[in-house]
C-alpha cells in the first residue's frame, strides 16, 4: 500500500464523526474500490432535491451542508461522510453539500457498495451501525443541549 493511500486510511480511522466502526481492513477494501473524487470551490458534492447513488468521505478540505430549514450551516472535514440520507433512502438529499474549497474524497457508489457488503457481510454490519451513530449524534445535535449521548460511566450507574 502507498504511502498516500497510508495517510489517508489514517485520515478516515482518525475521524470522530466518520465511520468509526469500521476496522483497519474494512479502510483496506474500501479504499480499494472506491474512486476519487474533485471538487473546487462552490462544487457541490451532493444537491438537494436529487437522489444521490453515492456517497463522499472526504480526505482533504472542507464542505458546508447546507439545510433549508436552518440558518446555520454546518462544515464536515475529512473522514466525514456526505450523501448517506440520500442513499439510504434511494431518495432525493434532504441538504446540500457545497466544497468550501479544494476537496478531495473517496466515492462509493451504491453497486460498489452492495458487492462489497455480500461479499463481506461484517464490514456492511459495521457501515451502517456507523452511519446510524452518525445520524443519532447529528439528530442529537439539532436537538440540543441536554440530548447528548450517555457516557459509558452514566450507562454503568443506572
Amino acid at each position: 500500500m502507498s504511502k498516500s493511500i497510508e495517510r489517508e486510511l489514517s485520515v478516515l480511522q482518525s475521524s470522530k464523526n466518520g465511520l468509526v466502526y469500521l476496522t483497519a481492513n474494512d479502510w483496506a477494501l474500501v479504499a480499494d474500490k472506491a474512486s476519487r473524487a474533485h471538487f473546487k470551490k462552490g462544487d457541490a458534492l451532493v444537491q438537494r432535491g436529487k437522489k444521490a447513488d453515492r456517497v463522499y468521505l472526504l480526505l482533504k478540505g472542507t464542505a458546508r451542508v447546507q439545510i433549508r430549514s436552518q440558518l446555520t450551516l454546518r462544515a464536515i472535514g475529512p473522514g466525514e461522510i456526505c450523501g448517506e440520507m440520500s442513499f439510504l433512502e434511494d431518495a432525493p438529499a434532504s441538504a446540500s453539500v457545497i466544497a468550501e474549497g479544494d476537496v478531495e474524497a473517496y466515492q462509493l457508489d451504491r453497486p460498489t457498495l452492495q458487492s462489497l457488503f455480500e461479499l463481506f457481510p461484517h464490514l456492511a454490519s459495521r457501515f451502517y451501525r456507523s452511519l446510524a451513530t452518525n445520524l443519532s449524534r447529528r439528530l442529537r445535535d439539532l436537538i440540543g443541549p441536554g440530548s447528548e449521548a450517555p457516557t459509558a460511566a452514566q450507562k454503568g450507574s443506572s
